[in-house]
């Protein structure tokens, strides 16, 4: 009995330390922040980093009319850098209608661009490739290789490739012709050439989800990324409007891929509008990773606005967006919402209890309930609504609502014009008081006096003084 207790003993105190490897300030990422939108009236982004250590940039342009290309050493500087245009429409045949969705790779030392052309006068959309050669694809020499030759010449587009255990995949979205009801499935097929699928493709996802058939039936827009011994494939579906959004679908790095029933689909969606952070039919996404290769980034094009005149498709004012993707304990991704345009958000993890964040609340304190993600990021407004030097700490998931001291209370409250609150939600951030690698909030008008988040529950959010034993309550970590 006593040797069973010992292992049970033993066995918890491994999973308990499983827990804090993950959730460690060791294992966390560093800070990362950009401004949105990166690019206005770019939709269907796709950003690369590349070894040369450049970001590429390409995407639809509302004239449906040719490939563009921009780089730079940062996102951000993909905002502001000049556009190539490396490919035009044609006057008649492939290619001579709709230009969409087009997506770079570097294989084998050449470039490839995947696009989606059309044919004038006709709804004749396939996938087609145009290979690059030279090291920067900016001025590099491109020559059409061609059509993709798939199951059925249908509707296609939106093909994406990935390397899995030394197989190079194409992923893209095609309409079956035994299913005319329906505008796209999500195909799957190895590659002899980046141009050449091998074989028969496969069917690894079909619009069947209610939320995946609203105005149109798609799935359409597939991203890869793998991560803790798992494929994770995003897509969109429904219309292109503020219905647009994003699912996932799953599969073990052990898997066979080509068999459909390796595939689990999320069966409701990751990443839907949102009318607080005013951000509308998310979707067709890429991944890439940050300037100091420590997060992962979700680039996406979504709309501002919800409500749109005539076809969504005419509508020129889909745009870039970006933001980290956090990842869970489980090593499941954790989408959060669409972030608001501006600055994006950061978490604010106690630098004495590494598990534990700053979250939003409404009441006079936060639950201890797990929170979601976005419950946890805000956006640090500097300066801050006192001005100056001055920070204040904006809720992402409520976007208006201020942590705010007073009465001796701090709270999350609407902006007022009252004269008061504009100190009173404002702090100043210095290096933090424990570590310099974190910052810290001192109390506007209260010098000495630190925003501190205590070790025992999310509810000990408090003030304290710079003291030796406080220092580490008064420390976050931004991440």
């Amino acid at each position: 009995m006593a040797r069973n207790r010992l292992r049970q003993l033993l066995a918890t105190a491994f999973l308990v330390l499983a827990t804090l490897l993950v959730l460690t300030p060791a294992t966390a990422s560093a800070q990362q922040t950009y401004r949105n939108p990166v690019a206005e009236q770019r939709a269907d982004p796709h950003i690369t980093k590349h070894t040369d250590g450049f970001y590429y940039f390409t995407a639809t342009v509302p004239e449906f009319d040719k490939i563009i290309l921009r780089r730079a050493t940062t996102i951000q500087g993909l905002t502001t850098a000049p556009e190539t245009t490396v490919w035009r429409r044609k006057a008649s045949g492939v290619g001579s209608n709709q230009v969409w969705a087009p997506e770079l790779h570097r294989i084998d030392g050449k470039w490839y661009i995947y696009v989606a052309l059309g044919v004038s006068g006709q709804w004749k959309i396939r996938a087609f490739v145009l290979e690059g050669t030279g090291d920067n694809p900016l001025t590099a020499t491109w020559v059409e290789k061609g059509l993709i030759k798939t199951n059925w010449d249908t509707f296609s587009l939106d093909a994406s490739t990935f390397v899995h255990n030394g197989t190079r995949y194409l992923v893209w979205a095609q309409q079956e012709p035994s299913r005319t009801d329906e505008n796209s499935s999500l195909m799957l097929a190895p590659l002899q050439n980046p141009w050449t699928i091998r074989g028969t493709a496969v069917v690894i996802s079909r619009p069947t989800l209610s939320w995946e058939r609203i105005g149109y039936k798609v799935n359409e827009g597939p991203a890869v990324i793998q991560r803790n011994g798992k494929l994770f494939l995003t897509y969109s579906a429904s219309a292109t409007d503020y219905n647009y959004c994003m699912g996932l679908l799953t599969a073990s790095t052990s898997a066979d891929l080509m068999n459909p029933a390796s595939w689990v689909k999320t069966q409701t969606p990751i990443f839907v509008s949102n009318a607080d952070t005013k951000q509308y039919g998310p979707g067709h996404n890429s991944f890439t990773v940050s300037e100091d290769g420590k997060s992962d980034v979700m680039v996406y094009h979504d709309r501002s606005y919800r409500d749109i005149k005539g076809d969504p498709l005419n509508d020129p004012n889909r745009r870039t967006m970006v933001q980290k993707l956090y990842w869970k304990a489980d090593g499941t991704p954790d989408f959060g919402i669409p972030v608001p345009d501006g600055v994006t958000p950061v978490r604010l993890r106690s630098q004495a209890a590494p598990r534990m964040y700053l979250q939003y609340f409404s009441g006079a304190s936060p639950t201890t309930a797990t929170p979601a993600l976005a419950e946890m990021q805000f956006r640090l407004v500097v300066p801050g609504l006192a001005g100056g030097n001055s920070t204040s700490i904006e809720s992402t998931l409520k976007p208006g609502m201020f942590l705010r001291r007073a009465n001796n209370q701090l709270r999350f409250e609407a902006k007022g014009s009252q004269g008061s609150f504009a100190s009173e939600a404002s702090f100043i951030q210095v290096a933090g008081l424990a570590d310099a690698n974190g910052v810290s909030f001192e109390v506007y008008g209260q010098k000495g006096s630190y925003l501190s988040l205590g070790t025992s529950s999310t509810s000990s959010l408090g003030v304290v003084q710079a003291d030796a034993a406080q220092k580490g309550l008064a420390t976050f970590f931004l991440d």
